[in-house]
């Protein structure tokens, strides 16, 4: 009897110490399966994120092939399994960024289902051409810039949203934007659509028609505004004298205009020969406002234009002291003696200049 209860305890202990066993390496393979599924199965080789752009077409292999140039594989083995498990064949296209440690579900949810991450497009006021605005807002993107610039010019194209070719560069706002790598076209028209309509809001449309002119024609004026001066401070007097010149239907002889029309935009001196040029946005000898903007002006300056101060100011010249600031006449007179004295600096600075130079001939 003693015996049987001796082995019947044997038995059990042994029974339990197998079970245990089991219990260990099952509990082990759940945790190590959770580890990969929901922690991590890829680790950086750098301990950097990394970043892919995945075309339409790429297969799991072609992905894998890339990934694994980046990132160490924990188990492959638990990863095939996962991937049949989530019944992921094929990753969609994209851009997207994997962190610097990834587990399987997540990387696999990432790609089967186009969690992309955004990229921003960007551009400020310094982008005066189409083609100059095509290759900034392209830059991170799957876009052509070439196709863009094409639509930027198709009239047709451009209808449905209240531009054409010279006035689309309105439509793109200045500013940051987040936005999917493999934005269609007409996707990012559409946003950039909306991004207008955020901007042009009731209260900035009511200003504009309080000073007569149309949203287009508040961005023409901006980036006349914007490349008469580097000095904000004067922004809102320039902006004074563009818009009581628009009111009295005069000229504007603007000269930043007449660097649009030649194509020159390092131009120092604006030359009679300058003013000749056959050009709609030839401001001296063309009234009214020029088709388009020179630029795509600031938001700032939008609102600068919008809240401009009134003045009777018509006239501006740069100032002869040279210190990037201008002198304002409300009449012709008054901005014909300020010129003179400007022309006077300009020229003793060419005398000076070039007698140096002929010293220097004549030392060498």
């Amino acid at each position: 009897m003693k015996k049987n209860n001796w082995t019947k305890a044997r038995i059990f202990r042994w029974t339990l110490g197998i079970s245990g066993w089991v219990f260990c390496l099952i509990m082990a393979f759940v945790i190590e399966q959770y580890y990969r599924w929901k922690v991590s199965n890829f680790v950086s080789r750098d301990g950097e994120p990394h970043t892919y752009n995945i075309y339409e077409g790429t297969s799991i292999d072609s992905l894998m092939a890339m990934i694994e140039e980046d990132y160490e594989i924990g188990a492959d083995a638990d990863l095939k399994m996962h991937m049949r498990i989530l019944l992921f064949r094929y990753p969609e296209p994209g851009h997207y960024v994997l962190p610097a440690k990834i587990g399987d579900r997540e990387l696999i949810e990432t790609f089967k289902y186009g969690r992309q991450t955004p990229v921003r497009i960007t551009w400020n006021h310094y982008v005066r051409t189409r083609e100059e605005l095509a290759g900034k807002v392209t830059t991170h993107l799957r876009m052509d810039s070439t196709t863009l610039l094409r639509l930027l010019e198709d009239d047709a194209f451009l209808a449905p949203y209240g531009f054409n070719r010279e006035t689309s560069r309105c439509l793109f706002i200045p500013n940051t934007y987040e936005v999917y790598w493999n934005i269609t076209e007409e996707q990012l028209f559409d946003r950039m659509m909306r991004e207008y309509n955020r901007f042009w809001n009731d209260t900035r449309r009511a200003k504009a028609d309080s000073i007569g002119l149309t949203p287009v024609e508040v961005c023409i004026v901006a980036s006349i505004v914007e490349g008469e001066s580097h000095n904000k401070q004067e922004l809102p007097l320039i902006a004074s004298l563009y818009l009581n010149r628009v009111h009295k239907n005069m000229p504007l002889q603007a000269c930043p205009t007449i660097k649009y029309a030649v194509g020159d935009f390092k131009l120092r001196r604006i030359l009679y020969s300058h003013l000749n040029v056959d050009s709609p946005y030839n401001t001296y000898k063309n009234p009214g406002l020029p088709p388009g903007p020179i630029r795509c002006p600031a938001p700032e300056t939008m609102d600068i234009v919008l809240n401009a101060p009134k003045t009777e100011y018509l006239y501006m010249c740069a100032s002869p002291e040279l210190n990037n600031t201008h002198i304002f006449s409300s009449t012709y007179s008054s901005h014909a003696a300020a010129a003179r004295q400007y022309r006077h600096t300009m020229d003793t600075i060419h005398w000076v200049n070039d007698q140096m130079v002929n010293d220097q001939m004549i030392n060498e």
